[in-house]
């Protein structure tokens, strides 16, 4: 018997909507997505909006998004990303329940770009029914616009099964990883220069992104051309395979909510060193953060883990019971299962 038909709004090309989908499907509902970045996925109804350029082009889809969703006549909306889906899912929410889910930026720097865009982000999160964050200084953010709904921290979480430890001896040297994206916010200009000052260290760069061809000239420029390996985005196991190999990760960006990278690493046993950020702070001790853009902090910080083998094996270590302890996807997902009912129960 299906639970019900839920319609997710959201980037259907976007790992988080994908994994999102997959857990509802598997447990029990028939799951429809509408999206302005299409891509198929088995099982899973597909509407798809106008493409969008640039953020004003989200007011203008509204009517599509109507007509999508009255094609689909699902029992329940859930927006991923409060300034474009979100908005959309508030504009076309009917007497559907409506869950919206914030993933960072949307909450924690799009409204501070200008007194309008707050007033928008307000009136958006005051149509929801319930509202998530993967971070408590994310569900903070929501909380100050004064929504009337049910507000609940519930981080994106990590498939146990394909992200475990592997044995500590079998590392080679001094490898680390960054799995963020290529791109301003995530400071991988950064960490290629901490690198560049670590005699023998070798960074792995996954994610990709559109800095690509600035960050590899800069590789070249720091003589990293042998020690730094831009492999782009990977699959799971992909990413597992280079995980494998390293012993820290690396996330530096400048603004953040809970990373799944940071969770997957951690479910790794990878010790980690991370900015200093409300959502880090919630999973990783002190001695695992620096500030943000703080080049010698960082450079300091990595090169006391180089040299200390055992307290960069005791970070990891650490990281790995901690995701066993709360970093389970499937245990997130009943949450949200959780709330899909109750919702519609009333």
């Amino acid at each position: 018997m299906s639970a019900g038909h839920l319609c997710l709004l959201g980037d259907a090309n976007h790992v988080h909507v994908r994994r999102w989908a997959a857990a509802m499907l598997e447990r029990g509902w028939r799951v429809s997505v509408v999206t302005a970045r299409p891509q198929t996925q088995e099982g899973v109804t597909q509407q798809v909006l106008p493409p969008v350029t640039r953020s004003a082009d989200w007011l203008w889809r509204v009517g599509a998004a109507r007509r999508a969703i009255a094609a689909l006549q699902p029992d329940l909306l859930h927006a991923h990303y409060i300034s474009s889906y979100g908005y959309l899912g508030a504009r076309c929410k009917g007497e559907r329940p409506l869950v919206m889910t914030a993933w960072g930026s949307d909450l924690l720097v799009t409204p501070m770009h200008s007194a309008l865009q707050r007033w928008l982000t307000g009136w958006t999160l005051r149509r929801a029914d319930a509202i998530t964050g993967d971070s408590a200084d994310l569900v903070d953010a929501a909380r100050a616009y004064r929504p009337r709904a049910e507000l609940l921290e519930l981080h994106w979480g990590v498939d146990l099964n394909r992200f475990a430890p592997a044995p500590w001896a079998s590392k080679p040297g001094f490898e680390l990883v960054s799995l963020r994206s290529w791109s301003d916010n995530y400071r991988i200009e950064l960490i290629l220069r901490a690198v560049a000052q670590l005699p023998g260290a070798r960074l792995h760069l996954l994610g990709g992104g559109p800095d690509e061809a600035c960050l590899r000239q800069l590789a070249a420029e720091l003589g990293l051309a042998e020690r730094a390996v831009f492999h782009g985005r990977l699959d799971d196991a992909g990413m597992r395979a280079v995980m494998d190999r390293c012993k820290l990760s690396l996330s530096l960006p400048a603004s953040d909510a809970t990373s799944v990278s940071l969770l997957e690493s951690m479910a790794c046993g990878l010790a980690v060193l991370a900015t200093d950020l409300p959502a880090n702070r919630q999973w990783l001790p002190a001695e695992a953060l620096v500030p943000v853009d703080d080049l010698p902090a960082t450079v300091a910080r990595l090169a006391r883990l180089q040299q200390d083998d055992a307290a960069t094996e005791r970070l990891g270590a650490q990281n790995a019971e901690r995701m066993r302890r709360e970093g389970s996807r499937d245990a997130q997902m009943d949450r949200a299962h959780a709330l899909y009912l109750r919702l519609l129960k009333r």
